[in-house]
């Protein structure tokens, strides 16, 4: 769900939907969120401690600093309409790097807790991957139907989301809620 609430708010920063851009995130999201358990399950024990522990940490740092990029970016003078020049698109290799990690790392512990119970992976992994997938693109499909009725307002809307998202990971491992 993480993966699929970035996926909109990046498409509302689209003029039109170009399928390329959502299929493209799709895969990164897709990707990352199979691999993420994989590496967890391959850590097994010994690495639960850290990463329980550092994880929400990562993925609240990571998701501030992209939505407060996309706040910045909101409400600054546009020089351009669409990906392209000085802005940072959100369908950057980079760019999407950073938020399939952000939004992927609690899947290690998802991944270590695999190793632990003894499960295959092979069949979980192939499923989170492919429903990310499919989540992600229609995510980019509906932010950008509906970033339309709102312009440059729909980014900084996707900069809070981002925000939100990475504080509800901090605050939930840190036991606030």
């Amino acid at each position: 769900m993480d993966a699929f609430a970035v996926a909109v708010a990046s498409g509302a920063t689209m003029k039109r939907l170009h399928l390329p851009h959502a299929l493209k995130m799709g895969f990164f999201f897709g990707a990352f969120q199979a691999l993420m358990p994989v590496l967890g399950w391959l850590a097994g024990l010994g690495m639960r401690s850290f990463i329980s522990g550092v994880d929400h940490w990562i993925a609240f740092v990571l998701l501030t600093g992209i939505g407060g990029k996309m706040l910045y970016e909101a409400f600054r003078i546009k020089e351009e309409e669409d990906c392209g020049g000085p802005k940072t698109c959100p369908f950057d290799n980079g760019t999407l790097t950073v938020l399939a990690i952000a939004t992927s790392i609690d899947a290690l512990a998802v991944g270590i807790t695999f190793s632990v119970l003894q499960v295959s992976i092979i069949s979980p992994v192939l499923v989170i991957g492919l429903v990310t997938f499919l989540m992600s693109v229609a995510g980019v499909k509906m932010g950008s139907a509906g970033g339309h009725f709102f312009e440059h307002k729909m980014e900084a809307a996707g900069g809070l989301i981002l925000i939100a998202i990475g504080l509800k990971i901090l605050l939930g491992h840190l036991g606030v809620f």
